[in-house]
């Protein structure tokens, strides 16, 4: 099973990476963009909720743990997960 792990900053937190885009991308001639927001995703293989004994709950559990622990940064990033 493959799961994706969606990180974005938080819409109050500032994106400098986004905002390089945002201005290179009106350099290469494509105007008119108004904002670019940058993020990650992170596609994580587990065993089948059902080879591995587990729910899909408990995966997504185990998964939001991850994200919580290591992937993201709570305090300036949201997560979205994806079985």
């Amino acid at each position: 099973m493959k799961a994706t792990v969606l990180v974005r900053l938080k819409p109050e937190v500032l994106d400098p990476q986004g905002d390089a885009v945002r201005r290179a991308l009106g350099k290469l001639g494509f105007e008119g963009v108004k904002g670019v927001r940058v993020g990650k995703l992170i596609e994580i293989e587990l065993p089948d909720a059902a080879g591995a004994g587990a729910s899909k709950a408990d995966l997504e559990k185990r998964l939001a743990k991850m994200a919580d622990e290591m992937l993201a940064n709570p305090v300036v990033e949201d997560y979205e997960i994806k079985l």
